[in-house]
């Protein structure tokens, strides 16, 4: 008899939200240079996954109520059954590319089979595209990046190595760095938490202030209503940026004395103003939260399956038109966040609704999902080009599920050097996400330009009188030109 391996309730959480307009998948594609040899594709993917035991089990639910899922494995299992070929239509263009990528997110995966699938698209730019899709049941944002590059290598002819018999971390180590300065101090308060995350929520052991933090969650008042925000269908649409190098983001953020992530966030905030006024909405006075998972798990566990991050409110200030001021409230917020213990908070929440019945597991979406119009992740990627079955991997995308009903997700991903946006949207409330895509290009310029205006002497910002003030020059790292 297949085994059979009860399921933690976080997990049972993430596959409780799955619904027909919300599908609990994260959608990663990877760009390759030329077309990738299919069968060594195919062989790559059946040695590589047999250390994660999730790819190859099947998710059985329970037939009383107030059981957990389990996994079981899979006895009829077959890589063909997970890998699918498929050509893109000409000419090959991006847009073709983000009809095929919009048309799969929208497809739910089958839930007889172990919860994943990857397609092989070829006629991309004359190379081929794979585009993976896992359920968020098996794995959070950083876990499946750590098995996506399980499945790379640092050059296009690395020698053969033996299949691990067991799960094990990979040799690339992603930098999380970027990561919250409360992940470090919290996990102390909160590591039996995520080790026992069926425990669920223990106030005692995150104190005072996370009995205030849980507090601050339910008092907040819903989001106001924008394009962003309505009535969900089962079609969703699919966008993405060209690669900036993740130096002029560095290069902003060290004019304002801000993070990385700051700028990445208060870039993708500009964006959302610039489509919400082409579409003449009122943007003044106007903010929208986003849910922002935030990584609890340690650097050394990261390979692991399942899920160890919680979610942060985090607010989008929408109607401050200056992009520099923007900037500054965004990171007035994530400062304040960073010595709080929210993520832990949401972490035993979401444990919690794990275990209830299904009917108060929908109830707590709702109202959660009323506080919140998006879901805004940012996964650091490797630092070097990687190679995927002999081809080099030219560009990197994902697209997280948006828990709580939401319509609108905004993925950033660094790789390589460059750093990508990812827009996913519900095609009922936003048919044309590449309209924010090319608002992030526009904001990002917007703030290039601040930049050099607050690194200038004092002397030199204001013009003599009668002429006009010349355009600034670009400092060395600016402007949106593509990562080699």
């Amino acid at each position: 008899m297949a085994k059979r391996v009860p399921m933690a309730s976080i997990d049972a959480a993430w596959l409780g939200m799955e619904d027909p307009t919300n599908l609990m998948m994260v959608t990663g594609v990877m760009a390759l240079a030329g077309p990738v040899d299919r069968k060594r594709l195919r062989l790559l993917l059946d040695r590589r996954l047999r250390p994660f035991r999730r790819f190859h089990q099947k998710v059985v639910r329970p037939r009383s109520r107030g059981s957990l899922p389990h996994w079981q494995d899979d006895e009829h299992f077959e890589i063909d059954n997970h890998v699918s070929h498929v050509g893109l239509p000409g000419p090959g263009s991006e847009a073709e590319l983000r009809d095929m990528v919009s048309d799969l997110m929208s497809v739910p995966l089958d839930f007889s089979k172990p919860l994943w699938h990857m397609h092989v698209i070829d006629g991309y730019n004359g190379g081929s595209v794979v585009l993976a899709r896992v359920h968020h049941s098996i794995a959070d944002g950083i876990a499946l990046v750590r098995v996506m590059l399980s499945l790379t290598d640092e050059s296009p002819n690395p020698k053969p190595t033996r299949t691990p018999t067991k799960e094990a971390a990979p040799g690339f180590r992603l930098p999380l760095d970027w990561l919250p300065a409360a992940v470090g101090r919290g996990l102390a308060g909160g590591q039996d938490l995520i080790a026992n995350p069926d425990r669920a929520l223990d106030i005692a052991r995150i104190g005072a202030q996370g009995a205030y933090r849980l507090g601050r969650i339910v008092l907040l008042p819903p989001d106001p209503p924008t394009p962003f925000k309505g009535q969900l269908g089962r079609r969703k649409r699919a966008a993405w940026s060209e690669p900036v190098p993740l130096d002029d983001f560095k290069a902003i953020g060290k004019a304002f004395g801000a993070t990385v992530n700051d700028v990445l966030v208060a870039t993708a905030t500009g964006a959302l103003r610039r489509y919400m006024e082409k579409r003449g909405q009122r943007t003044a006075g106007i903010a929208i939260r986003a849910l922002v998972p935030v990584n609890l798990r340690p650097a050394d566990q990261a390979h692991k399956m399942g899920n160890a991050f919680g979610l942060v409110f985090l607010t989008l200030p929408i109607g401050i038109a200056d992009p520099a001021r923007r900037l500054r409230a965004i990171k007035k917020e994530m400062d304040e966040l960073k010595s709080s213990p929210e993520a832990l908070v949401s972490f035993g929440v979401l444990s919690l609704m794990g275990l209830a019945p299904v009917e108060v597991e929908q109830l707590g979406l709702r109202f959660f999902g009323s506080k919140a119009t998006a879901v805004l992740t940012n996964v650091p990627g490797p630092r070097q080009a990687l190679y995927m079955a002999g081809r080099k991997i030219d560009k990197v995308m994902f697209w997280v599920p948006q828990s709580g009903h939401m319509g609108l997700g905004i993925s950033i991903l660094s790789y390589a050097g460059g750093v990508m946006l990812g827009i996913a949207t519900d095609a009922g409330l936003v048919p044309d996400p590449e309209r924010i895509v090319e608002g992030f290009r526009v904001e990002f310029e917007a703030l290039s330009k601040a930049a050099v205006r607050a690194t200038k002497p004092r002397g030199n910002r204001v013009s003599p009188p009668g002429r006009a003030a010349s355009r600034p020059a670009r400092p060395p790292h600016t402007v949106g030109r593509p990562a080699s």
